[in-house]
């Protein structure tokens, strides 16, 4: 027998588990040892020999390889260990670089895997998917992501979407009943919910028969393989940029061998110099410091709480213009409160806040038992019943799991001393109607001790009101008419000046043996019962972070299905609502196109009362007039603005897998200052890209030009090939990489959003390269010429002492690439990394000049103290003659 035509009980025997209590964990443990993990395995990796040796695949590195090997032929030993030695450093590195990018990725991975809801031990928890295992009970609802092979036992209205599997488009209707027919298909599977696929509507619970490459995914997980790793869009144009450097380093290098030849050296060593210029000049491992950068950026932003799943969003973040942010849960802190309930013309208050199920009722100021007063304790019965929220209590802490206004009313019905135990001994839930965004209403149908049944509505109030023939008034049935709406509506005006949210409470009783179907039926011709009022209070941190964002010419717009009244108050108070700044109504967007609302865009500050639906025309409108948008959502309806946003935003907590897939950035903690400290650091990630590019190709200009300026002026050669190559390994190396570790600048958010076009050499970097090139190859042609000058015969000292100029002004260089601005205006222990790489390439610099065994390979002496000063001297002119002037400017 399959498990498709199995009822509970045989499939409880089937898989030894229990529908009710699920699995113990020693149960878990061992199921997991014997079948391993819930996870499809991936292709293999490429293995860590080969990775290393593709850092000497570059044609440039071949060739120098090739010259090398020339050399130790003829009888150069020391030149060719030496040189090798260097490039196996070089190859190190960057196999070390692309290690730690690959496991950064890794880790994220791991961080954004789904996680399901299993009952474990008679509790309901949420682990990551890849820990479920065979025999588990899993539950589901609207927008989650299927963990595993499922055989569904209960449900209610649920439809999963199985493309992936099917490729059919529309969702599958889902039942729990076994079928007896006979199998043709996944899509005829009426009973099953397999790994991978949606939930579009309802929920259900499913005990899990197959886990890993055993689902029905797991037969056809080549399908899932093929996603490969993209390059951002900066590491697209650094590539580009890498082929005009590559043209432009070789045919510089060629006239620097051809003019060495012309002027009288040999062949042999101008070839070796060249090849060694060349390797130098090209920053071939520019790509792998863009990757580690961009992965160390997205480790720090874990630590602020947000996860980076796709990285051209680390770039986009630096250029968003508008943040469009939910409210609930995102601006404000998700615990709703209920503080008033309002029936019959009453109103009674509620003490305490949070999920602590612990306050007092109050009717115009004097305390009350809800027991004595039949329409308060009715409608909070009624928001407790009509409810699928559930309170655990971790420690002192309770612990909400489900919708926080479901919560709310949960824990308003708790302050009563009501309990679910103690309310299903009375009644018991014969269907649900799940909550839906379009009819914003959820209902059950509950049966009674007595065996009456009715139905429970709870929604929006205007909805509700409207599917409302009478309204329950002084404990008494009454027609709704105008005057009583009137009454109604202005006391509902009144909670929500309050910046209270307000939930309807209806009901009707039904007629024996009546079946109602669909929610359309249930939800109509109902009594009005009357309406909890909630408060949701802003986070304590996020007024100073719209400020913060507005003073980076950010603007934040807030997006929620609230009421107008109760939008306004809250974006007020969080300064998100200022002046003359519009608030558009869902209604209103509704009769707008695009085109439209592109006229008004840009004034409003509010969106009420919209729908999911709505989203993806602010999106739309907002990105007509050029601006770099990113959006939040949770829910599966945000899904299509999310993926439309430049930067698609879910919640970490409440956000549904739907959404977060949709997304390239993920908030663990929901909240909206993350996005604003995401933003800060992506800024910051792209401007220490843009100052390591600063930093490597200026130093390869100034080695360029130091070699071409000395072929022009008919001198020898002021560095020789291993001189060249030494320099590119002790400055390019670890200096660049801890300029990837640097920390914002403080005026970083006080910056106007980087324009979205702007290339690489924008804002003035093709100048600061070029300029402090020349002035860096310059500086050391001069300090060389004036000590051959002095003394023609010692080649080999004016040789050092260029050398030693050209690091020294590169590694003086560095400070100076840590601001747009000058060295002066940041401190210069600021980046300890930077600090301990610089003093590090010193180190090595120093050694080479006054260690013997290494004087011999790399054919350097000891220089006097005197021409250190020249040393210094000429190496600082290139960073301190710009800066000066820079100075002199800003004093003007």
């Amino acid at each position: 027998m399959e498990f498709k035509e199995m009822n509970n009980q045989e499939m409880e025997k089937a898989l030894q588990t229990n529908v009710t209590h699920g699995l113990d964990d020693d149960e878990v443990k061992d199921r997991l040892h014997k079948h391993g993990f819930n996870e499809l395995k991936e292709g293999e990796k490429q293995s860590a020999i080969l990775l290393f040796f593709a850092q000497f695949k570059d044609f440039m590195v071949i060739v120098l390889l090739a010259a090398t090997l020339v050399s130790g032929i003829l009888g150069e030993y020391i030149d060719a260990i030496a040189i090798m030695a260097i490039v196996f450093l070089n190859g190190l590195l960057g196999f070390f670089q692309e290690r730690k990018a690959e496991k950064s990725l890794d880790a994220l991975k791991e961080m954004a895997a789904p996680q399901v809801n299993v009952l474990r031990d008679g509790r309901w928890l949420k682990v990551p998917s890849r820990e479920v295992v065979v025999g588990d009970i899993l539950k589901f609802s609207s927008g989650d992501r299927i963990g595993a092979d499922l055989r569904i036992v209960d449900h209610s209205s649920l439809e999963i979407e199985e493309s992936a599997l099917t490729g059919e488009s529309l969702p599958a209707v889902k039942c729990s009943e076994p079928l007896m027919n006979e199998f043709e298909g996944i899509g005829d599977q009426e009973n099953m919910a397999f790994m991978g696929t949606m939930v579009t509507r309802g929920n259900g619970i499913g005990m899990v028969i197959a886990t890993g490459m055993n689902t029905a995914m797991g037969k056809i997980a080549d399908l899932l393989q093929t996603a490969e790793t993209k390059e951002t869009p900066l590491q697209r144009r650094l590539e580009q940029l890498g082929k005009i450097l590559i043209v432009t380093a070789l045919i510089l290098t060629i006239i620097v061998v051809l003019t060495g030849v012309i002027q009288g050296h040999d062949l042999y060593t101008m070839f070796l110099a060249g090849v060694s210029l060349a390797v130098a000049a090209i920053p071939e491992g520019l790509p792998a410091i863009v990757t580690v950068a961009l992965s160390l950026g997205v480790q720090r932003m874990i630590k602020q709480k947000a996860i980076v799943r796709k990285l051209p969003a680390v770039e986009t973040l630096g250029c968003a213009t508008v943040i469009c942010s939910d409210k609930t849960g995102t601006l404000t802190q998700n615990k709703m409160t209920v503080t008033k309930v309002w029936s019959g013309g009453k109103t009674w208050d509620i003490s305490g806040t949070g999920y602590n199920p612990v306050g007092e009722f109050s009717l115009r100021g004097v305390s009350v038992a809800p027991k004595n007063h039949n329409a308060l304790l009715q409608i909070i019965t009624f928001g407790m019943l009509c409810n699928k929220a559930e309170l655990n209590q971790k420690g002192k802490q309770h612990v909400l799991d489900g919708d926080p206004t479901e919560g709310a009313m949960l824990v308003a019905a708790m302050k009563a001393g009501l309990t679910r135990d103690h309310l299903f001994k009375r009644f018991t839930i014969v269907k649900e109607f799940p909550f839906d965004s379009s009819r914003k209403m959820m209902s059950v149908i509950v049966k009674d001790d007595k065996e009456n049944h009715f139905v429970i509505v709870k929604g929006a109030p205007d909805v509700l009101i409207a599917q409302c023939d009478t309204i329950l008034w002084e404990d008494r049935s009454e027609m709704l008419n105008r005057e009583s709406k009137e009454r109604v509506q202005q006391d509902m005006n009144e909670l929500a000046s309050q910046a209270l949210r307000m939930i309807a409470v209806g009901y009707k009783p039904l007629p024996k043996g009546t079946i109602l179907l669909h929610e359309t039926e249930a939800e109509r011709n109902l009594t009005f019962m009357g309406l909890q009022g909630m408060i949701d209070p802003p986070r304590p941190e996020v007024k100073q972070a719209v400020k913060e964002c507005r003073d980076a010419g950010i603007k934040t717009v807030m997006i929620t299905g609230d009421h107008v009244i109760t939008a306004k108050a809250i974006a007020k108070e969080l300064g998100i609502l200022k002046g003359k700044d519009l608030v558009l109504e869902g209604r209103q967007l509704a009769d707008m196109d695009v085109g439209e609302l592109e006229e008004i865009v840009e004034s409003v500050s509010v969106f009420a009362r919209v729908s999911p639906e709505h989203k993806l025309k602010i999106v739309k409108a907002l990105q007509n007039k050029g601006h770099v948008v990113a959006m939040t959502g949770d829910g599966v309806n945000d899904a299509p603005a999310i993926k439309s946003a430049d930067i698609g935003i879910s919640m970490g907590i409440t956000g549904t897998d739907v959404a977060k897939e949709a997304s390239s950035l993920i908030l663990v903690d929901d909240n909206f200052a993350t996005i604003k400290s995401a933003i800060n650091e992506g800024r910051n990630i792209y401007e220490n890209i843009r100052k390591f590019i600063r930093y490597l190709l200026a130093s390869n200009v100034g080695e360029i030009l130091v070699m071409f300026f000395a072929m022009l002026c008919a001198l020898p050669l002021p560095l020789i090939p291993i001189q060249i190559l030494f320099v590119n390994l002790v400055t390019d190396g670890l200096p660049a990489m801890a300029l990837g570790l640097d920390s914002a600048e403080d005026d970083v958010m006080k910056r106007n959003p980087r324009n979205a076009k702007e290339g690489v050499f924008g804002r003035g970097l093709g100048w600061k390269i070029i300029s402090r090139g020349f002035l860096i190859g310059l500086s050391t042609l001069i300090a060389f010429y004036v000590v051959y000058r002095a003394n023609p015969e010692n080649l080999a000292y004016a040789q050092t002492i260029a050398f030693a100029t050209l690091v020294l002004a590169q590694l003086i260089h560095v400070f100076d690439c840590r601001s747009e601005r000058s060295i002066f205006s940041r401190n210069p222990f600021g980046n300890l990394y930077l600090v301990g790489a610089v003093l590090s390439s010193l180190l090595l610099m120093l050694a080479v000049m006054y260690v013997q065994p290494l004087q011999t390979i790399f054919h350097t002496v000891p220089i006097s103290g005197r021409d250190w000063l020249l040393v210094i001297g000429m190496s600082s002119i290139p960073t301190f003659l710009l800066a000066g002037t820079f100075l002199a400017r800003k004093a003007q």
